[in-house]
């Protein structure tokens, strides 16, 4: 397993995208070696030091825990990982939103963490075990970090941080329905979660077929009708992130605690549950029986 870098930084910074590629060396794509890190460090632009949150420990304690706690059961880290990076790295979603960040956090401060959650295994066709490029610089459904911390904000519900668990523990819900516009809005999130936990979409061309469906139905139907949020309150999420420097380190045995805002409305989750069951029974699932 490749070791952490030589150099790693005491605090987040931001890495432009061009300059991480002389970075992306051949030794680090197959997992081989990680950079020195004193080459990195000449190139990022430093966060305020004042922002406690920008603190690299926690977040090298975490993914430190996260490869021994899991070892080889590598994709059960996400539904671990996700809520606690989240709830340690508290951002705006401003802030999140600047793949600077995560740039330096998977190359600079965790790029042992990448190559051990995504180094490809072996195959007939390609044999080198490889590392995607994207999963240090990608998009946000893609890169390593980003597609944990976004999936958190997005299927928390308020302060709880059960339905990420849940989301998490389905890749295609990360890889195909993160990348939506659609999920942003908190009721389908919550059903789709609902979903998951009553059984029924399990496999990934049933989460393929619905996500298909729903994009589809959208088009014709605004889900803020069917099935409305409250309005979402700034004051709690302004609290929790100012709250950053003094609050705990997040448990590894017990979920942490998210920002104190509301939680779905159940009337809303159920209504889009119930509806979404419904489209389900008639959307294009890839091997699924056609119905007579």
């Amino acid at each position: 397993m490749m070791d952490q870098p030589n150099h790693v930084p005491e605090r987040l910074a931001l890495l432009g995208t061009s300059a991480v590629d002389p970075f992306l060396t051949e030794e680090l794509l197959t997992g081989e070696q990680a950079h020195g890190g004193i080459d990195l460090a000449k190139v990022v632009e430093p966060l305020p030091e004042d922002d406690a949150r920008w603190s690299v420990e926690p977040i090298r304690g975490l993914v430190e825990d996260a490869m021994f706690e899991f070892g080889k059961d590598r994709t059960r880290a996400d539904a671990w990982l996700a809520p606690r990076l989240h709830a340690t790295l508290r951002l705006t979603r401003r802030e999140a939103a600047d793949k600077r960040l995560w740039n330096h956090l998977a190359l600079a401060v965790a790029p042992d963490y990448v190559a051990w959650r995504h180094l490809s295994e072996p195959t007939a066709n390609r044999p080198t075990r490889r590392i995607a490029a994207e999963r240090f610089r990608g998009p946000a459904d893609r890169q390593c970090f980003s597609r944990l911390w976004w999936a958190a904000e997005l299927f928390r519900n308020g302060s709880d941080y059960a339905p990420v668990e849940v989301a998490c523990g389905n890749q295609d819900l990360i890889h195909t329905v993160l990348r939506r516009d659609l999920i942003d809005h908190r009721p389908t999130a919550q059903a789709l979660v609902r979903l998951l936990q009553n059984g029924k979409i399990t496999s990934g061309r049933e989460v393929n077929g619905l996500s298909v469906a729903i994009d589809a139905a959208g088009a014709t139907l605004v889900y803020d009708v069917l099935a409305s949020d409250v309005p979402r309150d700034p004051a709690p999420l302004s609290h929790w992130i100012s709250e950053a420097g003094s609050a705990l380190p997040v448990g590894r045995h017990e979920l942490p605690t998210g920002p104190d805002e509301d939680p779905v409305p159940e009337e809303a989750v159920a209504a889009l549950t119930a509806y979404f069951t419904e489209l389900f029974e008639t959307a294009p699932v890839r091997g699924r029986a056609s119905a007579d």
